[in-house]
């Protein structure tokens, strides 16, 4: 008990935290509406909202898995990809196999869901074990041996599946849209928004409210303090990058639906803009990504349609402009 309760003191104590900012929910605020007067119509803009909102929380789901790793381990893992893409083939697999037993619809979806997070927990750990472990504390050799694992993560899935492009359609249940008056609300957007809530509450619960929590946070900032109470920070630090990896290929299922198709590059694809969220968060922090993640899904979504020669660049100019106001980002983790 006495262990347990340092090893909490000093979670507590001095531990990377959060300071909660009103000001980047602002932001937030104030990018919706200004976007009504320029949008013109209620409800193009509602649409528009709806479907931003939704594809920052699938985009917030892809990067806590890596925010998570950095956030807790340090480690710059380039290799992130292969986990979407590894997510997502695994999706069109157990789908499939789904239809063909007579378990279509919502359930094989969600079998799929959990069969993705499952192998993608299982490669992660095989990833941790021989490619991330010699490089702990070395981050350009940390950058260069998993990008070298994502390619090689690649050539895999292409062995696999093969390298064209696979067809991820969406269960009958959520083809479609809710009309409320003249905005259209897709059913699979509404879905995909509420998962992506639930692995956020799951996340700062976890950290924040939960023995493992404290303690991995403990060992981030004093690992011998934590072995020496008789815990293995290692393993704790393993089951880390797991979690990671199984968010990665919930992820992938999830943005494999949203596109309705997947291939081999789905991954190195999103890694973009997966790194542009977690800067504008905050490296590190969950709550800097959640909010990086719904301000970059809905700039995507209003420039799509106001400006589309610019929209590849929008989420660039806004990780700018971001950063010139707060270089360190939107949360920044600090030592206290």
């Amino acid at each position: 008990m006495s262990a347990t309760m340092n090893a909490a003191g000093a979670a507590r104590a001095a531990l990377p935290k959060t300071h909660f900012d009103w000001r980047p929910v602002a932001l937030l605020v104030a990018l919706m509406l200004l976007a009504l007067p320029a949008i013109g119509s209620t409800s193009t803009w509602v649409t528009l909202t709806v479907a931003g909102l939704a594809m920052g929380l699938i985009v917030f789901v892809i990067a806590s898995g890596l925010t998570l790793v950095f956030g807790l381990m340090d480690v710059l893992n380039f290799g992130h990809g292969v986990f979407i893409a590894l997510g997502a083939f695994v999706a069109t697999s157990v789908m499939g196999w789904s239809a063909g037993a007579g378990l279509g619809g919502l359930a094989g979806m969600f079998a799929a869901m959990l069969v993705a997070m499952l192998v993608a927990a299982a490669v992660g750990w095989a990833f941790e074990r021989v490619i991330v472990r010699p490089v702990y504390g070395l981050h350009l050799k940390q950058i260069l041996i998993t990008m070298g694992g994502m390619i090689v993560g690649e050539e895999i899935i292409k062995v696999i599946w093969g390298p064209l492009q696979i067809a991820l359609p969406l269960p009958d249940e959520l083809r479609g849209a809710w009309l409320f008056g003249d905005a259209a609300v897709e059913k699979y957007r509404v879905l995909a928004a509420a998962v992506g809530l639930v692995v956020f509450a799951a996340l700062v619960f976890t950290l924040n409210r939960t023995k493992i929590g404290l303690l991995i946070r403990a060992g981030v900032q004093d690992r011998e303090m934590v072995e020496s109470l008789g815990y293995r920070i290692r393993r704790l630090f393993v089951g880390v990058f797991v979690a990671g990896s199984a968010l990665a290929g919930l992820g992938g299922v999830l943005w494999g639906l949203y596109q309705q198709s997947v291939t081999p590059q789905i991954g190195t694809q999103v890694n973009v803009l997966i790194f542009i969220v977690i800067i504008i968060g905050g490296l590190g922090s969950t709550l800097g990504c959640f909010v990086g993640a719904l301000l970059v899904g809905l700039m995507a979504n209003y420039t799509g349609f106001l400006l589309p020669k610019v929209a590849l660049f929008s989420n660039i100019a806004l990780m700018v402009a971001i950063l010139l106001w707060r270089p360190q980002g939107l949360y920044p983790v600090t030592n206290r």
